[in-house]
């Protein structure tokens, strides 16, 4: 059985595929995500999500640079400035 680093259980998964939200759990290890489903794996660290919302892999690029959309080619978001 694999030792993850955390594993995030009981969560509903919005995986960004457009169905439905799905209950799983989420094992990450070395900061990536290395398994979703329903998953019987050690971790060091457990916390229990049930009842919460996880959108692995989600990037939010949001900005209030409103100017950059119209006089830019490029929407870069502040997190990269």
């Amino acid at each position: 059985m694999a030792m993850h680093d955390v594993l995030i259980r009981g969560e509903l998964v919005a995986d960004g595929s457009g169905s439905e939200p799905f209950e799983s759990d989420i094992a990450i290890s070395a900061g990536r995500i290395a398994g979703i489903g329903k998953l019987a794996v050690d971790a060091r660290e457990v916390v229990d999500a049930k009842g919460l919302l996880v959108t692995p892999g989600f990037v939010d690029i949001h900005t209030h640079h409103d100017g950059h959309v119209t006089g830019t080619n490029r929407l870069i978001p502040s997190s990269k400035r």
